[in-house]
């Protein structure tokens, strides 16, 4: 249990950091550090909870960052550009937020003095174009150089390197998670199964950038919830990196969309367009050391996930900002 702690969170109005503090508002204080690009708090029952401050902000404001941090027990860095829309068109600003606003968060931390844990979220993407029952002593690996796809990992791993040096260097307790292909109610930007789903309530066609092959592992975000709470609690968390996913809800993204069809009954076409970019061919973790370390499990399986998922979207479809226009598509007749 986390109680009567102050814990900054950047990045907390985005997807996992909103559904985090969920778990954690009601024993502490939580100070949200972010610039409202996308709000996935707005409409969630503890948006105006008192214990909650909200702060819009930028991690490349090292000034405003440092002062905002003052005081916290504990630190979560989920603040990052993402989605691969927004790499292909802002490869210097993903690069900046991601590197340089790390280092800033990190920076920050380490002379507050007063931080007991802190969180760093890094990527699945790290693992490269074929990533199979990835372990956290696996080959990062990126593609070439000028390929915009890699920004993001790049940047993602330079912030991992940095966290671990911090730890290594300062003493700063550290953890990095890598959470894998996350998903759930509240999700908003470029996730697939969240645009499918989506697309599936309203019997849109839905678009299918490649030949559909590509492998994923999904991970529901109560489970990533659960590990990230580990990570924040276990005295074997500090200094390490852990894969955070189900290695056990695994299809292609083709089988995804035929599962979101078959489980909500839609009417959906699933249309095939051309490849946006590098792709991600094989992406499975072994979640083998978060098992053994924390304990960590996942429990809700895909089907389930996407009932539970597709509900939310129900009761908030009117609420949801429009999809990025290459995602967009027909009215399946």
């Amino acid at each position: 249990m986390i109680k009567n702690k102050r814990i900054f969170i950047t990045g907390g109005a985005g997807f996992i950091g909103s559904t985090l503090i969920g778990r954690l508002i009601d024993d502490n204080e939580i100070v949200v550090y972010d610039n409202f690009d996308r709000d996935s708090l707005q409409g969630k029952l503890y948006a105006t909870h008192k214990n909650l401050r909200l702060v819009r902000g930028d991690i490349l404001d090292y000034r405003m960052l440092e002062s905002v941090i003052q005081g916290s027990q504990l630190v979560i860095h989920a603040a990052a550009i993402a989605g691969i829309d927004n790499t292909l068109k802002n490869p210097v600003n993903t690069m900046r937020v991601n590197m340089l606003g790390t280092a800033n968060v990190l920076e920050a931390a380490c002379n507050a003095g007063t931080v007991e844990r802190f969180i760093d979220f890094s990527t699945s993407e790290v693992f490269g174009s074929h990533a199979f029952k990835v372990d956290e002593g696996s080959q990062t690996v990126t593609g070439a150089v000028g390929e915009a796809r890699w920004t993001y990992a790049v940047s993602k791993l330079a912030g991992e390197h940095l966290t671990h040096a911090y730890y290594r260097q300062y003493g700063l307790p550290t953890v990095t998670v890598r959470p894998f292909n996350i998903y759930g109610p509240g999700q908003l930007g470029e996730g697939a199964i969240q645009i499918f789903i989506r697309k599936a309530l309203k019997n849109e066609d839905i678009y299918i950038f490649g030949d559909g092959n590509q492998i994923r592992a999904w991970c529901y975000v109560d489970d990533m919830i659960d590990g990230t709470m580990l990570a924040l609690t276990h005295k074997n968390a500090v200094g390490e990196s852990f894969n955070i996913g189900n290695a056990r809800a695994i299809t292609t993204i083709y089988g995804l969309a035929q599962a979101v069809c078959r489980v909500l009954d839609s009417k959906s076409k699933i249309v095939f367009r051309e490849a946006l970019s590098a792709d991600i061919e094989l992406r499975i973790p072994s979640v083998q050391k978060s098992r053994e370390l924390l304990g960590y499990q996942a429990k809700v399986d895909l089907d389930e996930g996407i009932v539970r998922t597709a509900d939310w979207y129900r009761k908030h479809m009117d609420e949801m900002p429009e999809l990025p226009e290459i995602f967009k598509a027909k009215v399946t007749p």
